[in-house]
């Protein structure tokens, strides 16, 4: 059974930073992509960033580029986001998934930015 558990998320001040991470289980995470996704209150899902197989290979939404680092730890099963300088607009429930779409992604956790 695919289970994909996120945890990390809270309140943070603009300008802070949190580092999210993701267990996953029943599936092969050596030798899959992850992706991060994010859904802010009243918004559609919006994919954040992703992270290849061996974890060599990322890419992260403009809207991050910069501030955002995926990474992943295939020994342990768990990949993480680190995010920095957090804005308000980051205020959002983060997911972690196996595809782009999110069509396989945990109950997320939530990350609220605000002062």
């Amino acid at each position: 059974q695919v289970q994909l558990v996120e945890s990390g998320g809270g309140l943070v001040q603009p300008g802070g930073s949190l580092t999210l991470s993701c267990a996953a289980s029943g599936f092969p995470f050596d030798k899959s992509w992850i992706y991060w996704l994010r859904q802010a209150p009243g918004k559609g899902l919006e994919w954040v960033s992703q992270i290849s197989v061996s974890g060599i290979t990322t890419d992260y939404a403009d809207s991050v580029k910069g501030r955002f680092t995926v990474s992943k730890d295939n020994a342990e099963n768990t990949a993480y986001l680190h995010m920095s300088s957090l804005k308000p607009e980051d205020s959002a429930m983060y997911y972690c998934s196996r595809d782009r779409q999110g069509r396989v992604r945990g109950s997320g956790t939530l990350v609220t930015v605000s002062s």
